[in-house]
C-alpha cells in the first residue's frame, strides 16, 4: 500500500480494533468514576462553567461506552479528547510550568490531563490522516 491511499475501516485488524476499544473503555471507566457522581449528586451545585464541564464530560462517557461497539465510528471522540487535552495543555498549563505558578487546581487538572497518553498510543494515527485528512470529504450537495 502507497502512503498515499487511504485506508478502509476493515483493513484494521481485529487486534487494532481492541486497542482502541481498551482506548475507550479507559476513558469511560476514568469518566465514569470521576465524572457520574458529580452530576448524579452535585450538579444543581455547580458554578454554572463546572457543570457545563462535568454534563459534556458526562456525555463523552457515553460515547466512549458507545466506542466498544463501534471504534472506528466513534474514532472522532478520542481524536476530540487528544486535541482539547493537548490544547489545554500547551496553552495553560505549559505558560504556568514556565512561570514557576501552578496551583493546586492547575496541578490537578495537570495530573490528570497526563493520562492523555494512553488515549494518544491506541489511536492508530496513520488511520486517521489519511480517513480525515487526506481522503474525500463528502459532497456539499
Amino acid at each position: 500500500m502507497s502512503h498515499l491511499e487511504v485506508l478502509k475501516p476493515e483493513e484494521l485488524s481485529t487486534r487494532r480494533l481492541n486497542v482502541l476499544r481498551a482506548g475507550y473503555a479507559f476513558m469511560a471507566i476514568g469518566l465514569i468514576i470521576v465524572k457520574w457522581p458529580v452530576v448524579l449528586q452535585d450538579a444543581r451545585s455547580l458554578p454554572v462553567m463546572e457543570g457545563v464541564v462535568a454534563c459534556l464530560l458526562t456525555a463523552m462517557s457515553l460515547l466512549a461506552i458507545l466506542g466498544l461497539r463501534y471504534p472506528v465510528k466513534l474514532l472522532p471522540i478520542l481524536v476530540f479528547e487528544v486535541l482539547w487535552k493537548l490544547i489545554w495543555l500547551a496553552a495553560v498549563a505549559l505558560p504556568h510550568l514556565i512561570a514557576g505558578d501552578v496551583d493546586t487546581e492547575t496541578g490537578s487538572v495537570l495530573f490528570t490531563c497526563s493520562f492523555i497518553v494512553v488515549i494518544i498510543a491506541v489511536i492508530p494515527w496513520r488511520f486517521v490522516w489519511t480517513q480525515y485528512v487526506k481522503g474525500p470529504g463528502a459532497a456539499w450537495r
